[in-house]
């Protein structure tokens, strides 16, 4: 075992000495061995091993053991631990207790009918008590939720004995725990210090309905002693597993959970820190660590009761009481004295406690309010202050984060309750008013350099995670509880918000003072130090602020608009004065003095202050309705003047940020808004010259892509609020039709060199002019996919060249594999979007092309050889035909031969035997779409049948490729991927719902119990295990559809073919099989059978060879 271990040891000589353990393990007589070497060695390795060898005997190989030998083990094992458990290592140790705890697992009460009686002896006396606690929370952890195969009828009665132990053991911790702090407990003749005595007369004193509880909880805390300490914390972490298991009844008694959280207030006594730290020694700090961390684990048995959801009647009080002795703990820890402010003190407890505490928090908000707020004699306002003291001064940001979820989850909970009870609405939002209202201007604070500088500048704002960085989780969380105050509160919210935002505009609009022209441009002439930095907190601020402005823009609209119609006119004004002020000076382009840290505040002000004036563009359209048969003059002065402000900066000097959140800006207005004007604007007319003026500088693709989108839907989507008549679209669509010929001239002229050879300098402009003009097409024909028919129609005319350009370039690119994935994503959207207006003879044809060009040489080219990109390409392929198989009505029709055949003589060979899932799930989603919206393709129901039902058997058609799919549905099951396995599943079970898939005659008398058996298989191979349940459920709807069968032929079929079980066993597996009918005992029969199945070949695996069976 040393050589093993030996860091010199080469990795050969290890495989090696592997083999010589393995084999002596596997060794009948090995044990004897073993239990010389524990009781002789001080060597922990040889020790760990014996261990191990004992473990595989008992958990493996226990039923082919002779009676004689079982009792010898079971005797001298506990032995060996009472004689050596003080000298031993404790992972020795704990593994002896476990290897023990596993004999009582296969053998209590049969055959070790002394094992829990000598737990609970060793707990008693108080030599042992450590060693019975550990014992005793293994016992816990084995036999109650055990992890190897036993058998389920096993399982159940091992629950059930455990059961019955509850209330003797519960007495037993509650013994111990109360004698431990009874004898340590400092008498009541000394008076306890200062800071707690003025406590019981509290806020929350009223919770503790009798005086003796309050006197209880303010008792001093004992000192205790090491061994104290030890005991304490073993027969907390023993409750918190018990608890995670037991149901809540009355064997949970009052004594004990006061006891518990007795317990709980050492996490949150700074006291018993301090006085560690006084006294200096390093074994008192870390005393004062051991105190904290029982404090911690009580909180661990506290939490897992509440996450119980299911409270009989009788335990609700309990629970009252444990919520009043909680609020008890969390009063004292955010009380404020002279010596404390509220923040050192929580900085001082330990890190987990407060994590526990937070724990507790939030299950009381999300499980229990509901249960609780009843009670009248239950302060929920009071309740709620205190969370508002201890969210705002948590010492840390994940800290604060947790509090912030409790708080949405409170928000989330009143906001449901008033939409449940209308009638009522005012005196629940009156009895919250003031909190709210105290929570949203706190919220706030706390995102504003004004007010929280030094915590907001540790956040960091560069490294994405999620997506996000620190700084912008931090702001979005808060803005989430800011906007849910607002959907409570819409007025209050409103007045608490806007009057800051002006405060920073304030500072913002009057920066124009300080701007000078210099030789190079203009510069802010703002130098000192400090000036700069309050200008940066500002800017920040504004930044912040302008994004929660937005974020409240949904508040404004719908049934609500003319009621809140001058405050969102008074923000929507701010906001379209702040962008042209912004774009007038030209502030993203000044010089600054601290250039690195004011020129991206000065930018993203300007970015958000566009995003924030985006978020209302419903409200701009709905103003619009409202106004545009009288005096719409306000309404058109708005768009103008916000269209001044953006078109200056669409041109690629800006830098991206900004330049993107302009381009986002006017694609709202022309999408959402879209008023009659548009068009007419000076403005938007420049932005057409610039964008179709080949000499222009292109913008960066983003930017491009989004401009020709807002201009195409300029001339494309229907006016609001006018009659056909009155579109003007000829006039549109003769405008549309020049702005496509410009975007795509480049690209058309590559039609009459696509076919000669090309150089590499040559091919890869080639590519670079596919990829603009493409993703432009693409997006301006998904934008318009969801639109009135006369849009796409005019779209499509205007693209029609560009299509055909297309469709003739594909062929040169085929082996391009970037090119041609690019070209499908055009085709899949043209698809998706205009198919109707393509007309059939050319969608024909361009499915004609792709199925030549996609030979089976093709196909295994990309596949196999290209990699992702190759991968891609047939993805999208397939997907091309899921639209086209989906199509309802005749047109496709003649096209399914050649699409199944592609997928199944083309295709499907090709990946079946791949591994790697790319490809499959858009296969199969192809396969799953030919037969649910082409079924009568397979299955012709005549009328005249379904009237003579049960005369004429279904007629069935094209029999052999329907065959086909299913088996390769069959085939899918026994690969690994869980993901394919899943929606497979569910594309079988989609088709029984609808079309009756298992009834049908071919399925039932050909497929069915094959598909049960794989599925059983599944189970019992453990590979699927995240599906269970699925399984379960898909197993009961193909035997329901003939159980006669399933139980006079499957089931014996099934057992007789499983192998590693005796003929015994099978019949005890067929018995154990009740007839059920109903899906809940159906599927929980399954599932013992797949347990008992595999808990039997385990126990057969262990017999030793020749063994004869009775």
């Amino acid at each position: 075992m040393t050589e093993f271990f030996h860091n010199c040891t080469t990795n050969e000589r290890k495989r090696e000495i592997e083999e010589l353990l393995n084999n002596f393990a596997q060794q009948i007589g090995a044990w004897r061995f073993c239990l010389y070497f524990l009781s002789s060695t001080r060597n922990d390795y040889v020790m760990m091993y014996s261990l191990t060898v004992f473990e595989n005997l008992i958990n493996k190989m226990w039923l082919g053991v002779p009676s004689q030998d079982k009792m010898e083990i079971r005797s001298c094992l506990p032995k060996l631990l009472l004689a050596h458990h003080k000298t031993l290592p404790y992972f020795i140790r704990n593994k002896l207790c476990k290897v023990i705890v596993d004999i009582g697992r296969q053998d209590w009460p049969m055959f070790y009918h002394d094992f829990f009686t000598n737990i609970l002896q060793l707990i008693q006396s108080p030599v042992t008590t450590p060693l019975g606690l550990i014992m005793l929370k293994t016992t816990s952890e084995e036999l109650a939720c055990p992890r190897e195969d036993l058998s389920v009828a096993r399982k159940e009665e091992l629950r059930k004995l455990l059961l019955d132990q509850v209330q003797t053991v519960l007495g037993l911790l509650t013994g111990i725990l109360e004698s431990i702090w009874d004898k340590h407990s400092v008498t009541a003749a000394t008076p306890p210090p200062s800071p707690t005595s003025g406590e019981s007369g509290d806020l929350l004193s009223s919770l503790l309905q009798s005086p003796s509880a309050a006197k209880l909880l303010n008792q001093p805390i004992p000192i205790l002693d090491t061994e104290s300490e030890y005991i304490c914390s073993l027969a907390l972490e023993c409750l918190a597993h018990l608890f995670s298991w037991i149901p809540l009844s009355t064997s949970i008694t009052p004594s004990l959970l006061t006891t518990i959280f007795h317990f709980a207030r050492f996490g949150c006594d700074t006291r018993v820190r301090k006085m560690c730290s006084v006294n200096g020694s390093s074994q008192n700090s870390v005393l004062g660590q051991e105190r904290g961390r029982l404090g911690v684990l009580a909180m661990s048995c506290i939490n897992e009761l509440m996450s119980k959801n299911c409270v009989p009647m009788e335990f609700e009080e309990y629970l009252l009481r444990m919520f009043q002795q909680t609020f008890y703990l969390l009063q004292k820890i955010t009380k404020e004295n002279n010596a404390h402010t509220v923040k050192s003190r929580l900085e001082e407890l330990d890190e987990s406690y407060i994590e526990k505490f937070t724990d507790f928090l939030r299950l009381f908000v999300s499980v229990h309010l509901r249960r609780i707020e009843s009670y009248s004699q239950f302060p929920v306002v009071e309740f709620l202050a205190l969370l508002f003291k201890y969210t705002f001064h948590q010492p840390t940001h994940e800290g604060y984060f947790s509090c912030l979820d409790i708080w949405t989850l409170f928000l989330d909970y009143l906001t449901s309750k008033i939409k449940s009870r209308l009638a009522d609405k005012e005196a629940v939002l009156n009895r919250y008013e003031d909190a709210l209202v105290l929570l949203l201007t706190e919220v706030l604070n706390r995102i504003q350099f004004r007010y929280n500088q030094a915590q907001l500048e540790e956040l960091d704002d560069e490294t994405l995670d999620d997506d996000q960085t620190e700084w912008q989780r931090y702001l979005r969380q808060s803005l989430e509880v800011v906007a849910k105050v607002m959907e409570l509160l819409p007025t209050h919210a409103f007045s608490t918000l806007f009057p800051v935002l002006q405060d920073n505009l304030e500072v913002y609009l009057g920066l124009q003072q300080f701007v000078v022209t210099s030789g190079t441009g203009h510069r802010l002439n703002i130098t000192a130090e400090n000036d700069c930095r309050r200008l940066h907190c500002s800017l920040r601020d504004l930044s912040s602020l302008l994004q929660a402005v937005g974020r409240l823009a949904e508040y404004f609209t719908g049934d609500v608009f003319a009621a809140r119609f001058n405050d969102a006119l008074t923000v929507v004004e701010r906001l379209v004065k702040v962008t042209l002020y912004g774009s007038q000076i030209k502030l993203y382009n000044i010089e600054t003095a601290v250039p690195s840290v004011l020129k991206p505040d000065l930018i993203d002000v300007h970015a958000q202050s566009l995003a924030a004036l985006q978020a209302y563009a419903h409200w701009l359209a709905q103003f619009y309705s409202e106004v545009h048969r009288q005096n719409p003059e306000q309404f058109i002065s708005l768009v103008s003047t916000t269209l001044e402000a953006i078109t200056p900066l669409i041109s690629s000097k800006v830098q991206e940020k900004l330049l993107l959140s302009a381009c986002h800006l006017l694609v709202s207005l022309a999408t959402t808004v879209r008023p009659v004007f548009l068009i007419s604007i000076p403005a938007v007319q420049k932005v057409f010259n610039r964008i179709t003026d080949t000499s222009a500088q292109r913008l960066p693709d983003k930017a491009q892509v989004l401009v020709c989108r807002a201009l195409s839907n300029v001339l494309l989507l229907p006016w609001p609020n006018l009659p056909e008549s009155e579109q003007q679209w000829a006039v549109r669509s003769t405008n549309h039709a020049s702005l496509i010929s410009a975007l795509t001239r480049e690209y058309r002229q590559l039609k009459s060199n696509a076919i000669l050879p090309q150089r590499k300098v040559q091919l890869e402009d080639t590519k670079v002019i596919i990829h603009q003009t493409l993703s432009v097409l693409e997006d301006i024909v998904e934008s318009i996919s969801g639109e009135s028919t006369k849009s796409r129609q005019i779209c499509y005319q205007s693209l029609q060249e560009s299509v055909q350009v297309s469709l003739a370039l594909f062929p040169a690119f085929i082996h391009q594999s970037d090119v041609t994935d690019e070209m499908l994503s055009f085709f899949l959207t043209l698809f998706q979007g205009l198919r109707v207006q393509m007309g059939v003879p050319f969608t024909e044809q361009i499915i004609q092309t792709f199925l030549n060009m996609f030979t089976r040489e093709q196909l295994a080219e990309s596949i196999l050889h290209e990699g992702s990109t190759g991968c891609r390409v047939v993805e999208k392929f397939l997907k091309i035909l899921q639209v086209v198989v989906q199509e309802p009505g005749q047109v496709f029709k003649p096209f399914l031969p050649s699409v199944i055949s592609l997928c199944m003589e083309q295709v499907y060979p090709i990946i079946a035997e791949r591994s790697s899932p790319d490809v499959k799930a858009e296969l199969f989603e192809l396969l799953f779409r030919v037969l649910h919206h082409n079924w009568r393709y397979f299955f012709k129901s005549s009328v005249l049948a379904s009237v003579q039902r049960g005369v004429a058997e279904e007629q069935m058609e094209n029999e052999a490729q329907f065959s086909a799919i299913m088996q390769a549905f069959g085939q899918s099951f026994l690969q690994p991927d869980i993901h394919l396995f899943k929606q497979n599943l569910f594309y079988l079970e989609t088709l029984n719902t609808k079309q009756k898939l298992y009834h049908k005659k071919i399925f039932r008398t050909t497929m069915l119990f094959q598909f049960v058996n794989v599925l059983l298989q599944v189970l019992v191979h453990k590979s699927h295990d995240l599906l269970q349940e699925e399984i379960g459920i898909a197993t009961y709807n193909m035997a329901s559809v003939d159980f006669d069968g399933f139980y006079s032929a499957f089931l014996p079929e099934f057992l007789a073919s499983c192998d590693g079980v005796d003929s015994n066993q099978k019949n005890v597996l067929g018995r154990n099989f009740k007839m059920d009918r109903d899906l809940p005992s159906f599927t929980q029969n399954v599932h013992r059978l797949v347990n008992d199945l595999r808990y039997y070949r385990l126990c057969n695996d262990s017999l030793p060879p020749g063994t004869v069976k009775l």
